[in-house]
């Protein structure tokens, strides 16, 4: 692919994630926070991970970590975004360990979940799709159990329901009143 068309390609596909994220996050309530979805994206060192490991179907940090070992851009977007679960990871006194994370940023990251799978996937993307992904990734990640629930809970809720009702359901039971996400009642 030459070096225009991955430029081209990875604003094109930051952009239409971000977009994306936003209208998921208003429809949540979360004004803010879709107005600040991942902004570290178009900072120069991501950016140029972005064009650089460009490829149109996953996330070019992906592609980097494959190519380097690491990446140095997936560790300034987790370190700069409270929607990943890697932010949330503390090293005190107790060692390193999970902090469970605010409901907000958990409503975040379904929205974030959702719309990468809905970029990725294209018009191979059901209502379950990020629930598949995130069950696939689920043993790899260091979360906080109640963290890990909510979010599980969430993508279920969207796979059983569909988006509009989840996002209803976020809106309104979710993040105002609080849930149980071990049996879904409220709190």
């Amino acid at each position: 692919m030459k070096k225009l068309d991955k430029i081209r390609g990875h604003l094109h596909t930051i952009n239409a994630h971000k977009l994306l994220v936003t209208k998921l996050c208003f429809a949540c309530g979360l004004y803010r926070q879709g107005l600040l979805h991942d902004l570290s994206k178009y900072s120069p060192l991501e950016l140029r991970t972005g064009f650089r490991y460009f490829q149109g179907y996953r996330s070019p940090i992906e592609a980097q970590k494959e190519h380097e070992g690491y990446s140095f851009s997936w560790l300034h977007h987790k370190g700069r975004n409270p929607h990943h679960w890697e932010y949330w990871i503390d090293n005190g006194s107790q060692g390193v360990h999970p902090v469970k994370m605010e409901r907000r940023y958990v409503a975040e990251m379904f929205c974030d979940r959702v719309a990468a799978s809905m970029i990725y996937q294209k018009e191979k993307y059901t209502d379950r799709s990020a629930l598949n992904y995130y069950l696939a990734a689920k043993d790899h990640m260091m979360m906080h159990p109640e963290t890990a629930r909510d979010l599980e809970y969430l993508l279920d809720y969207l796979a059983r329901h569909g988006l509009a009702n989840a996002l209803n359901f976020i809106r309104r039971v979710y993040l105002p009143s609080g849930l149980d996400a071990r049996d879904g009642k409220t709190v």
